[in-house]
């Protein structure tokens, strides 16, 4: 199968398959009910037809985005669009892209009463159709955006490489890739990636969690965080006959636009959270293994440093430290390391 006769497939299977999630066939699609009370409380504010047809997996939903320009990739119908144009406030921009018309006409059809719910004199949201391997024909330039999310959408590219390289391209210095989306624990057999059902449940084109990371590793992005990952259930009989023996999982993701080690050294850093961050008044989640309690002084290795310091999130801590003296690696993996991959593999990225 060609990119281009994947790309019709997956339209198809999302614009004509799919009216709503119910349709999905394995339990990939995030339910409301895993998202933090605080998003989960807004999802009524979001117009049900648009909820409806929502086939995410995850909740890549960062904080500190007040103002910003966000650019949502595979925005489907709208639901994370519009979660993010009430977070952006009207002083922020939302972007969506999708390739698949029968869906952005839902977004569209109910942009101006998501910006009448919220508020918002005009609406800050734009809704662009075309392919996410291209976005300089979507008219997206370098280093015009601050956080870049996706859910569910980028193992259903036929290029992700290219995918990847594009969205660093576009993010500006200290910006931030943050996504969910659908992993598996070894390369998919080739006879089944072109499965057309397979495919348009994220299943055949999801990758293979160490090829991720040498993968971006070859576009310059040597440190990827886990912030959450749950297993992915199949349901279907038919499923679990085809493809039964590779286990999925639900990972989101978070990578910064740094010039980063691609080991986690120690250079005797520390950072202290302010609580300042909305709704995270006692502790802010970095990662699945950075919890910075507030107030508390916590060693840092120098990448956790740099991802603190030089993006978004500076505000919202002190931070002390130089780099003058170098003392070996440093002890920085997940309590469980096994659940996504080796120790050693978790310095830098997982």
């Amino acid at each position: 199968m060609t990119p281009s006769s994947d790309h019709e497939e997956v339209r198809r299977y999302y614009g004509e398959v799919l009216q709503a999630s119910s349709d999905l066939k394995t339990g990939a699609c995030c339910p409301s009910e895993s998202m933090p009370p605080a998003l989960r409380s807004q999802l009524a504010d979001i117009h049900p037809e648009i909820t409806a047809r929502f086939y995410g997996c995850g909740s890549p939903m960062p904080a500190v985005v007040c103002g910003k320009t966000v650019l949502d990739l595979g925005c489907g119908t709208g639901r994370d669009v519009y979660l993010l144009s009430r977070l952006v406030g009207e002083r922020g921009h939302v972007i969506g892209i999708d390739m698949t018309p029968e869906q952005l006409v839902v977004a569209r059809r109910h942009q101006a009463w998501q910006a009448e719910r919220y508020g918002h004199a005009r609406s800050n949201v734009q809704l662009i159709e075309g392919r996410i391997e291209d976005l300089a024909a979507c008219g997206i330039a370098d280093a015009s955006v601050d956080i870049v999310i996706s859910n569910c959408v980028l193992n259903l590219s036929p290029d992700k490489e290219k995918v990847f390289a594009e969205i660093f391209r576009v993010l500006r210095p200290g910006g931030e890739l943050h996504f969910s989306d659908v992993f598996a624990d070894r390369r998919i057999p080739p006879a089944l990636r072109n499965d057309p059902v397979l495919l348009g449940e994220c299943l055949s084109g999801a990758l293979y969690v160490e090829d991720f990371r040498r993968m971006l590793g070859r576009i310059g992005c040597a440190d990827v965080r886990c912030v959450s990952q749950a297993p992915i259930a199949l349901n279907d009989a038919q499923i679990i006959a085809r493809i039964g023996m590779v286990a999925f999982r639900s990972m989101t993701l978070r990578a910064f636009k740094l010039d980063l080690e691609d080991r986690c050294e120690d250079y005797g850093q520390i950072a202290t959270y302010r609580g300042s961050i909305a709704g995270q008044p006692h502790a802010y989640l970095l990662d699945d293994h950075h919890r910075f309690e507030t107030g508390k002084p916590t060693p840092v290795c120098g990448n956790t440093y740099d991802m603190l310091s030089a993006t978004r999130l500076a505000a919202h801590f002190d931070l002390h430290g130089e780099r003058r003296v170098h003392y070996g690696l440093f002890a920085c993996a997940p309590a469980n390391p096994g659940t996504a991959a080796s120790a050693e593999a978790t310095q830098g990225c997982y």
